[in-house]
């Protein structure tokens, strides 16, 4: 297939470099000339184990290629992702700027080519609130008009920083939201190559497939919070944690992943994505408490480790 990566960041890169190395005509478009003119020489802006390989090989292969130019990268295009970022304003909401930019530009491009082509299927891969996938196909349905041809999706992506590549190439399962049987049909081709493993993948409406990558990190989130309270609980009461954890995660139904005591999540998603929970709660009238309780609790747990180093130290 013909694919275009909006946005060359974490997920755009990983996600471009993968699939051209399945045989599928791939290109990359940014702002950053820069960075364009790094990744046209093979070099790599980001280290992910086995990436910058992969990255070498398929430009040399003629399947990757990189553009600042928004005509170039979506005129042959069959399939274009939306993979620019989405940060967090300073009250926790998602700032969706990026993306409103990115459907203005998608839409330039629709409107020149006319109404006799293909339809192309816009696919949101950044993590966004429910609902905006389908903003978005409002916002170019109106700018193009109701004569030109295209189909809306969203694939979440599940990327482990430090082993994208492998989440990549053998996942857990692939998530994919589609409006039509025809969209279902594409993505399955695309991605046939790396569920051979016999790992599913789950076609469901556009805002499921939104809310199941909050849902995922929000419940992860928990996780860690959850072992951190008990941990300061433990520290209270003269037990072990190590080994109240031994004998919690010996349990099937809870398992040991992401419950190790420690000074809580960080990183790019789990933060923004809790927030974002919350913040939907808020504008729907349906409180997130479990979330906000989520959060509060990681935000404490760096100020206790902060109060253990002045207590020791002074």
């Amino acid at each position: 297939m013909r694919l275009t990566m909006v946005g060359t960041g974490y997920v755009g890169l990983v996600t471009g470099v993968c699939f051209s190395n399945t045989g599928n005509d791939v290109v990359c478009l940014d702002v950053d000339a820069k960075k364009i003119d790094r990744l046209r020489k093979g070099e790599c802006p980001i280290y992910e184990p086995g990436l910058e390989e992969l990255l070498e090989r398929n430009i040399k292969a003629g399947r990757l290629r990189f553009t600042l130019d928004k005509k170039e990268a979506y005129t042959n295009a069959e399939m274009i992702f939306i993979c620019v970022g989405t940060p967090s304003d300073e009250r926790g909401h998602t700032d969706l700027k990026y993306i409103h930019s990115a459907a203005d530009d998608i839409a330039e491009v629709l409107k020149a080519l006319g109404p006799n082509q293909k339809p192309k299927v816009i696919v949101m891969k950044s993590t966004v609130p429910v609902g905006t996938t389908l903003m978005v196909r409002d916002r170019i349905r109106e700018k193009v008009g109701a004569a030109i041809p295209f189909k809306v999706a969203d694939n979440p992506e599940f990327l482990k920083e430090g082993d994208a590549v492998n989440d990549f190439n053998k996942p857990d399962r692939v998530v994919v939201g589609v409006e039509d049987e025809a969209s279902g049909a594409a993505f399955r081709e695309l991605y046939d190559p790396f569920v051979r493993n016999g790992h599913p993948i789950f076609l469901m409406d556009v805002p499921s497939a939104e809310m199941v990558k909050y849902a995922s990190n929000n419940f992860l989130a928990t996780k860690i919070s959850f072992i951190n309270e008990m941990a300061n609980l433990c520290e209270a009461y003269g037990a072990d944690i190590g080994r109240v954890r031994e004998g919690m995660c010996s349990d099937k139904r809870i398992g040991n992943a992401f419950l190790y005591p420690g000074l809580g999540y960080g990183g790019s998603c789990f933060p923004k994505d809790t927030l974002a929970c919350i913040m939907m709660g808020d504008k729907s009238g349906i409180e997130a408490r479990l979330s906000k309780s989520v959060h509060e609790v990681n935000q404490r747990q760096r100020e206790r480790f902060w109060d253990k180093i002045v207590a020791h130290f002074g």
